[in-house]
């Protein structure tokens, strides 16, 4: 099962929480879920180069609270807290020009991540992006391998799918280094997939990081 299941899905009300955390009526909750899903879209590409790691969205009636937590706090919240002014204009124009509510209070924070090493959607896109240079796909990987577990991490595992290194025929390559217990549960997995595209195709690039068992929520 545990190479079927999305592994944070998987631990979801577990170990993890929800990205998104608000309420809403039938009526309105594919509206509100469409908008957050093309706000995190919007955010992505203009947080790209701080080393962006998930954003997380919280509703109330009124307001709404975007945290987004990168590895490069300092890029964005920019000299004296000008790009943070800049990305809340952002955030503000965005749920206008899509939800046309002008009452909307829009809260900002920005957090650093502890540990980008230990990040599987900062190592995925550290990756993908790697790759679509052209850097030769093993190298690269191992050098990835060794800096988690460096880390602290208790195991790893990386799988690369597609015309890799340009080859004619797509094929799949595992990495592992650790142990990475996907049927635990109460083993705290952290996991992305990001495509990477080369000139030759796509590659998808997915990361598994095993950080350790961790209490229940």
């Amino acid at each position: 099962m545990g190479q079927k299941v999305n592994p944070h899905g998987f631990r979801l009300g577990t170990l993890f929480t929800w990205s998104s955390r608000w309420y809403a009526q039938d009526k309105y909750y594919k509206n509100l879920l469409f908008e957050d899903i093309k706000l995190r879209e919007a955010l992505t590409l203009r947080l790209r180069s701080a080393g962006l790691s998930r954003i997380e969205i919280e509703r109330s009636i009124n307001k709404i609270d975007v945290i987004i937590l990168v590895s490069r706090p300092g890029l964005v919240i920019g000299r004296g807290g000008t790009g943070l002014e800049l990305l809340k204009k952002f955030v503000t124009d965005f749920l206008k020009r899509n939800g046309k509510r002008d009452n909307l209070k829009i809260e900002l924070r920005v957090e650093p991540v502890k540990e980008p090493n230990l990040d599987a959607h900062i190592i995925a896109s550290n990756i993908a992006e790697q790759l679509t240079k052209r850097l030769p796909h093993k190298r690269v990987v191992n050098q990835a391998i060794e800096r988690i577990m460096g880390a602290g991490a208790k195991g790893v595992k990386i799988m690369l799918s597609g015309r890799i290194a340009g080859a004619e025929i797509s094929r799949r390559e595992k990495f592992q280094k650790g142990t990475v217990p996907l049927s635990t549960i109460r083993e705290e997995i952290d996991f992305s997939k990001i495509p990477s595209l080369t000139k030759s195709g796509y590659i998808g690039v997915k990361v598994w990081v095993a950080k350790g068992e961790r209490k229940p929520l």
